[in-house]
């Protein structure tokens, strides 16, 4: 696993995808998920558990994408779940489930990158 900081917040992750994403660090992007998470991406496909994440985002980033960070909104949390969203800046709305591991950090369980507009 990748040598990154972890997410205090639920919010953090979403950062944390942009600027991971960025770099090419596929490792760094699996490592915001739980190892039973669930992907929906691309849109119509679901990636379930770490390995079929990775190969989503080797995928993904090797067409270089530059990704901008689009409005986040306030992560609405209820004990140790989280929902978080943001509006991309091509309209697309993302919805996650994050969810608050023993060492207090926060992981996605659930993420819907392309929820719709």
């Amino acid at each position: 696993m990748t040598n990154q900081k972890v997410a205090a917040e639920p919010n953090d992750l979403a950062r944390f995808f942009i600027e991971r994403a960025n770099a090419g660090d596929v490792d760094g992007l699996v490592a915001l998920y739980e190892p039973t998470a669930v992907l929906a991406f691309p849109p119509g496909s679901l990636a379930t558990g770490h390995a079929e994440i990775r190969k989503v985002y080797e995928q993904f980033v090797a067409a270089a994408p530059v990704l901008e960070p689009g409005l986040q909104h306030p992560a609405l949390v209820s004990g140790d779940l989280a929902l978080t969203s943001s509006t991309l800046t091509n309209g697309d709305i993302t919805v996650e489930i994050a969810r608050r591991q023993p060492d207090g950090s926060w992981l996605w369980a659930v993420d819907q990158p392309a929820a719709g507009r």
